[in-house]
């Protein structure tokens, strides 16, 4: 879900464990998916088979999610077509994944890509071969306006009524208005500091952001630990902050890097024509459409239902071992390059070593809620992003806001990060509560939000997470990523948003790009850079 940079939200900090259960009303239908935790539990404990056969590839992708396909799509804007890619699951695109039912495509987890910053070049030669910028006016990329989310874009259930934005209008203390105030005039003054090379303090990709020295203290302590030094104590910002912190990242500001914390809020300056830059991409089924228009470019060369569990060099080559799903066999592939586009903990599996405990992941529940007629409620209508001050959900986007027509059914994609619990104990919170009482607790969430959608909810399909994302915890960004970048060695390459240390799509379009031109050059092929 995306907070408005200006919003704030009071209250909404009741916990997931908290919320009631209630036990005798009737049950919720629907579905209920996720990562595919049998094969990723035989990862873990090594059960496969020996490989029966060998084969060679030039170049192999292990891994079809945001980073995976962004290194693909690179390799064939530079005329290299000699590639394979590997994906656990049934459908590419990670957490970009996407569903549909009778009534409209829905998101399983991003639904959302803000406007690239102007640092975003690889990024934006991609969304102009996709039809997503139309054409130019004075050296700015301009928009298709039917790709950009449409009014009303957010509104907030605030004291017992809708309100257009994120930002309460009534209640706000004198202290509430300073605080709120100074952290604004923060943010901004964070927004427009360059360094010595011109380079942005806070930019999108991380890589280009400056590097001063005060900078990247940030990221040795705690967003909340920096907020306490500056005696901002409003709990109103308070609130807002911890939305943002659990909405970008899955993770609370005292368990999330000051530096990270600031960068939600310092970092994005659309670069656009049509003064739309604080507008976003979205589509019905939110990111996947990006995915699948990554993967239509890679066709045949994709293929699912295959899991690496073994990776090792010989000599000069790569060799990977990789279990058949669907035929209960494993294959040797020997290629001249590996990129291994997965999450650091499956990656180090792979290689044989130790997982650091360092990446630490936000596990996540995403609801799709079918419903009869589209919410109402007193106030501001029906808006793409809808969120109560008082839940412990994210809220709901909707499915069908960009449509012509909004009447009649419509699926709402429902948030929740489970981040008031160590990752671990949240894992199994998803797994030993049942869907049903999942479902309740969606549900009741729902009916909290909008009571007018009594009766009116047709089926409630889950979907968990349990490694929705990178935690950017304090030392993360600018220690641990940076060294684990600096560990690569050739035949292997590495490409995953867990790189560079944020999960958001920019990120890991631009790591599964830096992996895919260093395996590349690697190779001896000739290409221009995109980065």
């Amino acid at each position: 879900m995306k907070a408005d940079r200006r919003a704030v939200l009071k209250g909404g900090a009741a916990a997931a464990t908290a919320l009631a259960l209630p036990g005798c009303e009737a049950p919720v239908s629907g579905g209920s998916g996720g990562a595919n935790m049998a094969l990723g539990h035989r990862l873990r404990d090594g059960a496969f088979p020996d490989p029966v056969q060998e084969a060679h590839v030039p170049l192999l992708i292990a891994g079809g999610g945001v980073a995976g396909l962004a290194a693909g799509w690179r390799l064939r804007e530079a005329g290299f077509d000699d590639f394979l890619l590997i994906e656990l699951e049934g459908q590419p695109g990670g957490n970009a994944r996407c569903g549909r039912n009778g009534v409209s495509a829905y998101p399983l987890g991003a639904h959302y890509l803000p406007i690239p910053n102007r640092e975003a070049r690889g990024l934006r030669h991609m969304l102009r071969q996709f039809g997503m910028i139309v054409g130019d006016r004075d050296g700015h990329p301009i928009y298709d306006p039917l790709q950009l989310c449409a009014d009303l874009q957010e509104r907030l259930l605030w004291q017992g009524k809708w309100q257009e934005g994120l930002v309460p209008k009534t209640g706000l203390t004198p202290k509430d208005r300073a605080d709120l105030a100074a952290f604004d005039r923060a943010m901004a003054d964070f927004s427009r500091r360059r360094d010595a090379q011109g380079r942005p303090a806070f930019a999108i990709p991380i890589a280009y952001s400056a590097q001063d020295g005060d900078l990247l203290a940030l990221d040795r302590i705690s967003f909340a630990h920096w907020l306490d030094a500056q005696g901002w104590t409003s709990p109103v910002l308070r609130a807002h902050v911890r939305y943002a912190c659990r909405d970008d990242y899955g993770a609370e500001p005292a368990d999330l890097s000051a530096w990270a914390g600031v960068h939600y809020f310092a970092s994005r300056r659309g670069f656009t024509a049509d003064g739309a830059g604080d507008n976003d991409l979205t589509w019905p089924e939110g990111n996947g459409r990006l995915t699948r228009l990554m993967a239509d470019r890679l066709g045949s060369r994709v293929v699912t239902g295959q899991i690496a569990f073994r990776a090792r060099t010989d000599g000069k080559d790569a060799i990977v071992d990789v279990f058949d799903a669907a035929r209960g066999t494993s294959i040797r592939y020997r290629a001249d390059a590996v990129i291994l586009a997965m999450p650091h903990f499956i990656a180090s599996r792979l290689l044989g070593e130790k997982p650091d405990p360092a990446f630490s992941y936000a596990p996540w529940l995403v609801a799709n809620i079918t419903v009869d007629r589209a919410p109402a409620g007193k106030g501001s209508a029906l808006a793409w992003d809808n969120v109560s001050a008082t839940s412990a959900s994210l809220g709901y986007v909707v499915a069908t806001h960009q449509s012509a027509s909004r009447e009649g059914p419509t699926v709402l994609t429902w948030y929740m990060a489970l981040s008031d619990m160590p990752p671990a104990a949240a894992r199994r919170l998803l797994v030993e509560r049942t869907d049903a009482d999942w479902r309740r607790l969606v549900r009741d969430d729902l009916l909290e939000m909008n009571p007018d959608l009594a009766g009116a909810i047709r089926s409630i399909d889950l979907w968990k997470w349990g490694h929705a994302m990178i935690r950017p915890t304090p030392g993360f960004l600018w220690q641990v990523a940076p060294a684990e970048r600096a560990a690569i060695r050739p035949p292997f390459f590495r490409a995953h948003s867990d790189m560079s240390g944020l999960s958001l799509f920019e990120e890991a379009h631009y790591q599964g790009m830096t992996a895919a031109e260093a395996a590349l050059s690697s190779l001896g092929h000739a290409h221009e850079t995109f980065l």
